[in-house]
């Protein structure tokens, strides 16, 4: 792809493309690679934000910045099903708290725009930012809505009615006879991989709102914009094309579309500060013999797992590269800013120099390392996605969310991966589940070989010809047509 030259600056009319992610790292981090891949075409880039997780506008000098009051509404939660609550609420809070300082804004930005040169051509929002998207088409604003999970988690968005019709959702409390059962209409899904399968009862209206409100974001829009890949999710993203009336997007992985190199892109979207210093660990490592483990920015586990996690590396006697995040643990004392929880007395005895361990690491690049053999991940969309596309198999430990389901996908479809079973960890799981991924033999062998096959078919998809740089092209002609 040429990522220099752009129809914007070839025509000599340049346009500016503003942009709201949600903000959570999950969310910022694509949002900002699709910036990054849009300024690369010549557009000029507006950010609005949050104060919430602003980001670092000294690290973009390139864009413009615009905070957006939002009420100090923070989101906080003591296990995994209140993460899925307080978020929901604090989705909802946002949208509420911003709507009229960003209608403010955004008429300012437009009056001054045209002075400059620079139309307007497009409000890019995160599809959970359904208050925000309409009124930007209040004033004249055309939209895009960025959804950064993947396509069949979309699908269930937009098939909730249908599965509370049919007697799937909302689970009776503490009833875990059904989540097993096959969604016939959505396969391979079963119950218990439905983003909202784990939503108490009491909590269902507000999820049902929450997503209809996604779903009406998109619906709306110009077109919805996803960070997959065709040959990743080829049949969701031809049912998503059916269902829905808005073109679809498929620009995925955008991190290895992102103009910046892997340190500079990741580190500038970054909340936490990476500690770079493990990958020289990580060069003195034996190709693919680290366990690289991380939950990722949200998900938090509780002590007891901690600790049977911790015994459970250990015991598998592989080296690992841990990413030991403050605030892992629920219901812990509040960690110092860079401090990791601690872990089990007598296991840094037990792995004494085969382990390294950080509070955050530079992951697309940890992935990318040839030491790196396999990833322990809580199933966030992107730390999956950089998986598939590195070629690392996955040991998976989803926590909410659609976690479940991109589980379901590592292990069942694309088959790169194991998911431990549900419930409260314990080591002896863990370590054979290591062993398993890591091993010489079968079933290893075999993932190593589908994860590799993917990440060729990944790199295919960004080539020239490939599925994702002519959606590019589709998006970057639709941004200048509108």
């Amino acid at each position: 792809m040429d990522s220099a030259e752009s129809t914007a600056t070839c025509t000599g009319d340049r346009r500016r493309v503003l942009f709201f992610p949600l903000p959570y790292q999950g969310h910022i981090n694509p949002m900002f690679q699709l910036a990054g891949l849009l300024h690369s075409h010549g557009f000029a880039v507006t950010v609005f934000h949050t104060h919430f997780n602003a980001p670092d506008a000294s690290l973009h000098p390139d864009y413009d910045f615009v905070p957006v009051p939002d009420g100090g509404a923070l989101p906080a939660a003591d296990s995994p099903d209140d993460t899925v609550q307080a978020t929901v609420e604090h989705i909802f809070a946002l949208n509420r708290a911003c709507e009229a300082p960003f209608q403010e804004r955004l008429a300012a930005v437009l009056e001054d725009d045209p002075a400059g040169g620079v139309a307007v051509a497009c409000l890019v929002a995160d599809a959970h930012l359904l208050t925000l998207l309409d009124v930007a088409r209040g004033l004249g604003v055309p939209t895009l809505a960025l959804r950064t999970g993947s396509a069949a988690c979309f699908r269930c968005f937009t098939a909730f009615p249908m599965l509370c019709d049919k007697g799937y959702l909302p689970l009776p409390a503490q009833d875990t006879s059904q989540l097993d059962t096959p969604v016939i209409e959505l396969p391979p899904y079963r119950v218990g991989d439905l983003p909202a399968a784990s939503i108490p009862a009491a909590a269902h209206g507000r999820t049902r709102e929450v997503l209809r409100r996604a779903v009406t974001a998109v619906a709306a829009s110009s077109g919805l914009i996803l960070n997959t890949f065709d040959a990743l999710e080829h049949a969701e993203l031809a049912a998503l094309r059916r269902d829905i009336a808005v073109p679809v997007f498929d620009v995925g992985p955008l991190h290895l579309l992102s103009p910046a190199p892997a340190a500079t892109a990741a580190s500038a979207s970054s909340l936490l500060r990476p500690d770079r210093g493990c990958l020289d660990w990580l060069d003195a490592q034996a190709p693919a013999s680290v366990l690289y483990v991380s939950f990722g920015s949200i998900a938090s586990v509780s002590a007891a797992d901690l600790v049977e996690a911790a015994w459970g590396i250990a015991g598998s006697g592989r080296p690992f590269l841990w990413a030991l995040r403050p605030g892992l643990v629920r219901g812990g004392a509040p960690p110092l800013p860079s401090q990791p929880p601690p872990l089990p007395k007598g296991f840094d005895a037990a792995t004494r120099g085969r382990g390294a361990v950080v509070a955050w690491a530079p992951q697309e690049e940890v992935l990318a390392h040839d030491a790196v053999g396999a990833l322990w991940t809580h199933c966030g969309w992107n730390s999956t996605l950089e998986a598939a596309c590195a070629g690392v198999p996955m040991l998976c430990r989803p926590c909410f969310g659609d976690q479940r389901g991109n589980a379901r996908y590592v292990d069942h479809v694309w088959r790169v991966g194991v998911e431990l079973d549900g419930g409260e960890i314990e080591r002896g799981n863990v370590a054979a589940a290591i062993e398993m991924v890591m091993g010489a033999g079968e079933p290893g062998a075999g993932l190593r070989r589908r994860a590799l096959e993917l990440k060729r078919r990944a790199a295919e998809s960004i080539d020239d010809g490939g599925s994702s740089a002519l959606n590019v092209n589709m998006l970057v002609n639709l941004i200048q047509s509108l």
